[in-house]
Parts: C-alpha cells; structure tokens; sequence
C-alpha cells in the first residue's frame, strides 16, 4: 500500500429504499490527477463523503494510505478536502479565517501567507468573507486544504464559480500537485476540461462503477470510430463513390461528416472519382462523448 493510495472496496450506502452507491470498488493513485465523473445523482459526492468519514458505509471500506480517515493520526496534515465552496465568518478576513485553522490545528503560522500566495489571494486576504465571490471562496476553500501540506487532496467540483482564467489556473495547480507525489481526486461536471487535466478518470452512474482507466484508454474504449469530415465542391459525387458501409451526414458547416470507412478510404474514394478534397480529417472520440455513450440512460435522481 503506497502512501497516498486510496482504495474503495465494496462501498455501498442505502438511504431507505435508494442505494445511493452500490459495491464501488476502485484505486486512486498517487502522482496523478484522477477524475471522479458521473451524471447528477450518480454517487460522487455521497462516495467522497463517506471517503472521509462524514457518512458511515451501509457495507465496504474506503481507506487512504490503508487507513479509514477517521484513523488517521492529524487527518488534516494527510488529507486536504473542499467538498464545497468555503465557508467562514462573514465579517472574518479570509486571513483571519485560515489564522484561525492554523492555531487550532498546530500548523506553523507561516502556512497562512504560504496558501494565500498559492491561491492568488494574497491582495484579497485582508478582504472580509462577505465580500468575496464564489471563485474567490473556492481559491480560499483550496488555501484551508492544502494548510497541513496534504499528501492527499479531494476536491468536489472545485471549478464552480470560477471564470475562464480561474480555470486554467486550477488546471496548473492541481497538474502540479499531482506532479510533487500527491494523489488528487477532483470530481466534476466540466468534462472538457478534464480531458485537459485529469490522468486517469473513474465514471460511476446509479452509485455502480461504468468505467476507470486513463482518460486515454476511456475514450478509446467506446464502441463506435471516430467521424471522418471531408470538405469539398462536389459533395454529391463523394457520397455516391463512397463504399455501402459509409453513413454520410452533412455537417451544419458545409462539411460531410462520415463514419463507418476511415480517412484513408475516404480520400481513395475521392481520388477515384476525380473529385477535389479540401479537409480530410478524422474527428477522435473525446471524453464527452465517451461519457455520454457510457452513461446514456443511466442519470438518477437522489
């Protein structure tokens, strides 16, 4: 068992009548930025609670470092957690609000202005809580976290809020979390950008694993190829040389889209029939789709 490693094993939680996640099993690595993806209602934020000991399993485990949270010796200096944007007193500055952290955990004061750089809110930290926005309370909600020099940081969707550049910036820090030896679980509904950030992804739905493996292998992994677009001046005498397996559709930009026959076929269709190819690319399967594929049907409400 690595340090860092977090492994669900059979974890289930009932809620009455509704299995809200059922015998979840699955490893997170350390070094790498792991997606944690699935439709409304799917489990996400109930798994990583029970992760961290806020709600007792019906059934399994759920350890980092082969330990329950709950176990760990200064749970905060092993793991650092948002599940939501942060919350403090209204009329406590956001340094203040981590003075406040640092004094009762027994972290070293310096940490404070240390986070507060990390997060870009060195010019805000004198600001009071209520003036900040949710962008502004999700950077402070990563500063709390990461206070005890966490080998483990779990974030649920720590992009809310945050503005285009707000978001980059996140990508940068977790990939360079990531990069030092932590192990980062960050659960989301941007699924474009974590084909951008995330190593590997684990996409559950009605509380079940569908899929985990790199985001690679994920994409991959779904049944149908990727689109070919051709664009050209003669549409129609492409799609009428093009074999019986191809599926033409016209693209609302003018192009075909094809699938069935790849690139190659394409293009030797064309030159067979004289006619003059302007684009000739095939579209790859991206993680949106694998994810919509993998989860079609399978949205619950909780």
């Amino acid at each position: 068992m690595s340090d860092g490693q977090i492994v669900i094993s059979g974890l289930s939680k009932r809620y009455r009548s509704v299995r809200a996640v059922d015998n979840l099993s699955l490893t997170v690595e350390p070094g790498r930025v792991t997606g944690f993806l699935g439709p409304n209602g799917a489990g996400k934020t109930t798994t990583l609670r029970m992760l961290l000991d806020l709600v007792t399993p019906t059934g399994g485990s759920a350890t980092i470092s082969g330990r329950r949270y709950a176990d760990l010796t200064q749970p905060l200096r092993h793991v650092g957690a948002v599940l939501e944007a942060s919350s403090a007193h209204r009329g406590r500055t956001g340094r203040n609000h981590l003075r406040v952290i640092c004094a009762a955990a027994g972290f070293p004061p310096r940490r404070v202005d240390e986070m507060l750089h990390l997060v870009g809110l060195t010019p805000a930290g004198r600001r009071k809580f209520k003036g900040y926005s949710l962008g502004m309370r999700q950077r402070l909600g990563i500063a709390q976290a990461m206070l005890g020099d966490p080998k483990v940081l779990i974030l649920d969707e720590p992009a809310n809020g945050l503005d285009p550049e707000g978001i980059r910036w996140m990508r940068d820090l977790l990939t360079r979390l990531a990069e030092e030896g932590r192990t980062v679980l960050v659960s989301s509904h941007l699924l474009s950008e974590m084909q951008m950030l995330a190593d590997d992804v684990v996409i559950i739905a009605n509380g079940r694993l569908v899929t985990h493996g790199t985001v690679s292998t994920v994409v991959d992994g779904i049944a149908h190829p990727g689109t070919v677009r051709a664009r050209t001046p003669d549409a129609e005498k492409l799609a009428a040389a093009l074999d019986a397996d191809a599926t033409v559709t016209p693209g609302s930009d003018g192009a075909l889209l094809v699938t069935g026959v790849d690139a190659p076929a394409v293009g030797a269709a064309a030159l067979r029939a004289g006619v003059e190819l302007h684009e000739l690319v095939t579209e790859r399967p991206d993680l949106e789709r694998a994810f919509l594929e993998l989860t079609s049907g399978k949205a619950g409400v909780r």
